[in-house]
Order: C-alpha cells, then sequence, then structure tokens
C-alpha cells in the first residue's frame, strides 16, 4: 500500500495552485457565460487570455512580450473594451508552454493583472478596417521634422503674461495661447478691430510657407490659438464659428499623439488618430458641419499596424482585433485660422451663425422628420449638458429611494448598466453588483471617472454592449429627452435588448401630472418666490437675469455617444447591433388629450385639446396640420400647459460650465440629480451673485398617465411587473421574458 500512497502524494497541489486553478475555472464560465467562449481541456494551438485584454488596461505590446517568451505567436487578437485576448502559438508545443503562464501577473498601470490561460478550438482573427474621413478633412503625418517641432515647443513660452503680444488663459481641461487675435470664449468669436500687437510666431513662418508650397491653403492664416492637453484632458465637441474664421482650419499636433472624434449632426462618428508631428486640413463639410473634439482620457485605442497604414478609426470597433492601447502624453496644438472679414456664405446654413436671424431666435419646432430630431436634441440636449455639465453635477447628490430599493434588490454579482447614467450617483448604490454606466455628455463621464465609476460616452439609442448580457437597467430622467415617439420607444428597446431574460429594467420620466392623488410634487410644492421676469423668461430664449431664487433645475436624463472606448471591465461584449432604428415623429393618439400638436398655448385650465383647433380666451383659433408645432418655455415651478417644452436653467455669473458658481438655481430643486424628490434635503446656500444669468434651454417630452406603460408594451417580449407616481415621476419596472 505504501507505493500507492505515494502516488497519492506526487499529484497533490499546494493550496497556491488549486486556487488558481479555481480562478481559472471561473474565468472560463464567465468567457462562456457573456462572451460565448467554449474553452477545451485538451491542448490545441489556440489560448484565451482571461484578465489580458484591452479592457483591462493591457497594450498589445506588453502581453506580446509575455507571449512570446515561450514560444512564436502566429497571431494576437485584443478585441476593443474586451477584458480578454486570443492568442494562436505557431506549435502546439508552444501553445502548451503558453499555458504554463497561468497566474502569470502583469504590471499594468497603478494596478496588478493577472492572468489565466485556457486553451480553445479556434480563433478568428477579423482584420484592420478603416473607414472614409468626412469630406474635406485631410490628414499629412509627419509634416514637420522633429527638430522644428522642438523649435516649435521652445517658442511657446507659457511663464510669459505680456497681453501686449499674446492673451494667455487657463481653462478647466487645457490651457491656451492667442496669437493675432484673442478667441473669445464668453461668445466664441473674436474682436477683430482688436488685434494683437505681436502677431504669429517667427518660427511659424517657414510652416505656414510650406502649407502654401504644398497646397493646402492659399492664404496666410493671421490667427493662432496654440492649445496644450495633459494625458487626460480633452475639449468639448464643436464648429469653429463661421462667423469668426474662413473656409480652412490648419491644426499641427505636436508631442504625444490622441484621438479626434468627428460627428455628422445624423449622428454618423469617425475617430481620427492623430501622430505627433502631423497636420490637420479642415475645410468644406468637415470644417462647417462636423463637431470635432477630443475625450478626456488617460488611453486610447489606436491600430496596431504599420504607421504607414490609414489612421482613421471608425467609430464601431466591435469587429476590430488589431488594436492596442495608447498612453496620452502631453499633447500641445497648433490651430492656424484666417479671420474672416465678410459674413459666411457656406453651403450649410442650418450650422452657420452667419445665416441665422440675428433677432433672438424663435422658440423651435417639434421635429417632423429624424433629421429634424437629431437637430432639435443637440441643440437643446445634447450641447446643453456639456457645458452646463459641472455645475449641474454640484446639484446631484443623493439617490432616489426607490431607484435604490430596486438596485438594492439586485443579487450579488449581477450586471447592471445605468443607461443616461448623469454624474454615476447610481453606480455605487449597490457595491456588489458589476455596474457601469453610460451618457451622451462626455463631460458628465469625465466626472463619473473621476468618483471612481466605470462609465463611457455612448447614446441611449444605441448602446455598445452585447445583447443579453445585462441582469438590471435603469433608465432615470433620460427618455423624456427624445422628441418623437419612436425615438422613445427606440431607447426602450435598446434597453430590452441589454437585457437578459428574465432580467429587469426600471425608467423613470417627468410627468405632466405634477399634482396627483391630491398630493403637489416638490416642483410645485417648493415655495420660491418667482422673480419680476418669470413671465418674459417664458417668452425669451436668450433672457438674461430671473429672480435669485427661481433658480431650480428639471430632470436631466442625457442620451450618450457611441464611439468612446471606456473600458467595459464588467465583461460585457460590445456588439454591432443595429444602429438607430426609423426615428421619424408620428402623431400621437388621439385620447393624448394634453399634447399640444397645433402649437397654440391654452388656458391654464383648457387642458383638454382637440387636434384640429384649441380654444383660446374665448376665441376659436385655426391652425393648419402642415405647420409644425412651436415648443413654447416653460415657467418654472408651474404646471405644464403642454408635453413638449422647453425648460430652462439658469447657470449663475454666466460663466462656462458653472464649476466655481452658486447653487444658480435647480429649476425642479432636484434630490441630487435630475429632477426632485426631495429639494430641501439638497438645497445649497445662497451665493450672492450680481452677475446675470446664462439661461439655456433644454428639451423635454413630459408623459401623461399611461403613456410610458403603452410605449413599454409596444415593446415585444417585455411585461410590465409595476408601474407609479413617484413625485412628478411615472416610473414603470419592466421584464424580459425572452419571447422576442
Amino acid at each position: 500500500m505504501e507505493p500507492c500512497s505515494e502516488n497519492v502524494k506526487a499529484v497533490r497541489r499546494s493550496k497556491e495552485e488549486k486556487k488558481l486553478i479555481r480562478k481559472q475555472i471561473k474565468a472560463s464560465h464567465i468567457l462562456l457565460k457573456h462572451e460565448g467562449i467554449s474553452t477545451v481541456s485538451q491542448p490545441t494551438k489556440s489560448l484565451v487570455v482571461a484578465n489580458g485584454g484591452l479592457g483591462n488596461g493591457v497594450s498589445r505590446e506588453q502581453l506580446q512580450d509575455v507571449l512570446g517568451e515561450v514560444g512564436e505567436v502566429e497571431t494576437l487578437v485584443m478585441p476593443p473594451n474586451k477584458p480578454y485576448a486570443l492568442v494562436t502559438y505557431r506549435s502546439e508545443v508552444s501553445a502548451q508552454r503558453g499555458h504554463a503562464l497561468n497566474g502569470r501577473q502583469l504590471q499594468c498601470g497603478d494596478q496588478i493583472v493577472t492572468l489565466y490561460l485556457s486553451y480553445v478550438n479556434t480563433v478568428d482573427s477579423e482584420m484592420w478596417g478603416c473607414v472614409d474621413l468626412p469630406p474635406g478633412l485631410v490628414l499629412v503625418e509627419e509634416f514637420v521634422s522633429p527638430e522644428e517641432e522642438a523649435l516649435l515647443l521652445d517658442a511657446i513660452d507659457w511663464t510669459s503674461h505680456d497681453e501686449n503680444v499674446t492673451v494667455q488663459k487657463v481653462l478647466k481641461h487645457r490651457r491656451v495661447k492667442h496669437f493675432g487675435y484673442e478667441f473669445r470664449y464668453d461668445n466664441n468669436n473674436v474682436d477683430k478691430d482688436k488685434p494683437l500687437p505681436g502677431g504669429l510666431p517667427q518660427v511659424c513662418v517657414p510652416v505656414l510657407e510650406r502649407c502654401v508650397r504644398d497646397r493646402h491653403t492659399e492664404v496666410m492664416p493671421d490667427q493662432l490659438t496654440v492649445n496644450q492637453y495633459q494625458s487626460g484632458q480633452g475639449i468639448p465637441p464643436h464648429v469653429d464659428t463661421h462667423s469668426a474664421f474662413e473656409d480652412l482650419i490648419l491644426s499641427l499636433s505636436l508631442g504625444a499623439k490622441t484621438v479626434m472624434d468627428f460627428r455628422h449632426p445624423e449622428g454618423r462618428s469617425v475617430a481620427v488618430v492623430l501622430p505627433g508631428r502631423s497636420l490637420l486640413v479642415m475645410k468644406g463639410e468637415s470644417r462647417y458641419l462636423w463637431t470635432h473634439g477630443i475625450t478626456p482620457r488617460k488611453f486610447d485605442l489606436v491600430p496596431a499596424c504599420d504607421p504607414k497604414s490609414p489612421a482613421a478609426v471608425t467609430s464601431d470597433l466591435s469587429n476590430h482585433s488589431n488594436l492596442t492601447l495608447s498612453r496620452r502624453g502631453t499633447r500641445t496644438s497648433l490651430t492656424f485660422r484666417k479671420v474672416r472679414r465678410t459674413p459666411c456664405d457656406c453651403g450649410y446654413p442650418s450650422a452657420c451663425d452667419s445665416q441665422q436671424p440675428t433677432a433672438p431666435p424663435s422658440p423651435p419646432s417639434l421635429p417632423r422628420s429624424q433629421t429634424d430630431a437629431c437637430r432639435l436634441e443637440a441643440e437643446f440636449v445634447h450641447r446643453v449638458y456639456e457645458e452646463i455639465a459641472c455645475h449641474f453635477s454640484s446639484t446631484r447628490h443623493s439617490p432616489w429611494p426607490r431607484v435604490c430599493h430596486f438596485l438594492s434588490s439586485l443579487e450579488p454579482g449581477s450586471i447592471l448598466a445605468d443607461v443616461g447614467c448623469g454624474n454615476g450617483k447610481y453606480l455605487g448604490v449597490n457595491p456588489e453588483v458589476i455596474a457601469v454606466g453610460c451618457d451622451r455628455s462626455s463631460a458628465l463621464v469625465q466626472i463619473c471617472s473621476e468618483r471612481g465609476f466605470q462609465a463611457f460616452v455612448s447614446d441611449a439609442l444605441n448602446v455598445p454592449l452585447r445583447s443579453d448580457t445585462c441582469d438590471a437597467c435603469i433608465s432615470i430622467a433620460v427618455i423624456h429627452h427624445l422628441s418623437t415617439q419612436k425615438r422613445r420607444q427606440a431607447v426602450v428597446e435598446e434597453l430590452v435588448r441589454l437585457l437578459r431574460p428574465g432580467g429587469r429594467a426600471l425608467i423613470y420620466v417627468w410627468a405632466v401630472e405634477q399634482e396627483y392623488n391630491k398630493q403637489k410634487s416638490k416642483y410645485l410644492k417648493e415655495t420660491r418666490q418667482q422673480g419680476p421676469t418669470g413671465d418674459q423668461e417664458s417668452k425669451s430664449l436668450t433672457g438674461n437675469a430671473t429672480d435669485a431664487h427661481n433658480t431650480a433645475q428639471d430632470l436631466s436624463g442625457i442620451a450618450t455617444d457611441a464611439h468612446n472606448t471606456a473600458q467595459d471591465l464588467s465583461g460585457i461584449a460590445t456588439d454591432a447591433h443595429n444602429t438607430a432604428q426609423d426615428l421619424s415623429g408620428i402623431a400621437t393618439d388621439a385620447h393624448n388629450t394634453a399634447q399640444d400638436l397645433s402649437g397654440i398655448a391654452t388656458d391654464a385650465h383648457n387642458t383638454a385639446q382637440d387636434l384640429s383647433g384649441i380654444a383660446t380666451d374665448c376665441t376659436k383659433v385655426h391652425r393648419e396640420i402642415e405647420s409644425p408645432a412651436k415648443l413654447s418655455v416653460h415657467t418654472n415651478r408651474t404646471a405644464f400647459n403642454s408635453q413638449d417644452l422647453l425648460v430652462p436653467w439658469h447657470l449663475k455669473g454666466g460663466g462656462r460650465g458653472g464649476c466655481n458658481q452658486g447653487s444658480g438655481g435647480d429649476e425642479q430643486g432636484e434630490q441630487g440629480s435630475k429632477n426632485t424628490l426631495d429639494p430641501h434635503t439638497e438645497a445649497q446656500a445662497p451665493v450672492p451673485n450680481t452677475a446675470p444669468s446664462q439661461v439655456f434651454h433644454r428639451y423635454y417630452h413630459v408623459f401623461q398617465k399611461g403613456e410610458l406603460e403603452e410605449l413599454c408594451v409596444r415593446v415585444r417580449g417585455v411585461t410590465i411587473q409595476r408601474s407609479y407616481h413617484d413625485q412628478g415621476n411615472w416610473c414603470v419596472i419592466l421584464e424580459k421574458t425572452g419571447d422576442r
């Protein structure tokens, strides 16, 4: 019996080995459940490397070095945002040695990552694909030499503050320096009658002469803006003011490379890698119509290919495997422009400030097409929240109790997606779930990141997460920012797509009925006194100050941008799911009697409206159906007289973002987020401020009783578990049945 006993001892494993095997098996189960990757026990030439993905902060070069220690690697596939990689060796013997790397630890930035390797049968290595650049956009790599780069960087003296020569400012996410003319951020324009005496630096002249010689431009620029970005900094999406500058814009990148995101008003997006010493030329459509910006983050996803290959990368990275992480460093951009002396007459009047009426703009109309809806939401939702993000976040503290109850009911280890997460206040409510958030505002996503939450920029209509992977989704004060019924339904369908069968979603929207069951909501009960400008506020889109007490803020709900490459540490696969659906508006049902489709304001008591005409002050008024309804500006702290409206947000002092302002005014007196539950618990002490407030207007569709339930039942494969009214909001908990 002794030999037998010795054999048993020979195969006995240590506690550490057993623990490692358990973790390896657990990693295999997670890959099968969430990614559909089946591991095998018998040796093959291919392995899956759990925890070795771009989503864990592991770069391609770092992983390649480790895997290459034991044999020749044939292919290495690293899908974007994923917590795993797939490797194929030249021989099965090398793969067996690679399998022995199980438990190997890597230092990735500030964290240590442990690799768990298992055999797989095959690896599908799709190669890199590129998309076309926006029309009129040209990228010239290595436009200046390393010596010229050093001269240009040395010529920018950030210690000098001689305003007779230049104007230097420190903004929240970068520092800037202006030459030739100062670009003013208060009105996004230049004072053409006040040139800066110093002109452009002489060191720039050879570079500009080369631009003329190479036919990138026909005229010499006379204005230069220098931006310096540290790692983690960026600039919001924007279009350079048409009336300020001529057609051509030249942007020279010095120092570290970065990724610049271009977005068309209809939603198409292209992420462009800007290497150091490259020249970006913008003209035509890319200059006048597409926004461009840099998402603030410390790492970019970039192609791991020959640097001479095209630099354009698509925002839909789900099919791309040849990517790596690029850590951002300090980048300095020199943007050269020619000041415009005559009004802009470009072919893009919808985006051109020169071709807009000089009088205060009239309220926008309800959308009649997908393009109309995109433009309305871009102007009156997305742009506004980018502007007010910091101030908005400062008024959002405490999670709503009934939302917390829903989140606390989730099982430990559940996967939660917060679609429209704002500043992320719900992402940390239940620490035992795997929570990931997304939002349309890059500024709010950056705040989530600073608070230690996992979030990425994405549009609520097209969330880049794999179908049937989430145990729960929440959409709190988001859907009411979508401007057509089909768009609102599309968001519900997207939430259901993310849920696994049996998963639940919680949806909150602002309600028409702010008084329900004889109880007024906190929004109406707030006792702040209306100032004398309250009536004017509902008439003008450009009003200045309102009474300092009329400053509470309303439901937010931010649609989010799908091109962001933020890390998906929850292990959920991105999916090239169908993009936004037919977003054309449809007429609401005849029973939706509070809808003002004709655009005519009714008397406060005349709440039941007829689609063919409305009686106002006892006078019968008729409007043609073809005439689009105009949106009215809501007077804060009053009952709603229409379902589609604009709600003001007062940014006290007019400062961009309102980061250092007083409470400014929460139109809804909200309890720490996007609408009110208990304004008194979140009230901030008023800060004396004699400066006028900057007023922004946000689009809302407020829901009447039964409308949210009706929207949800239109979606296949769901049942409504519960619906209720919660302090001025209609709320629904729905469950995915799997019958779709």
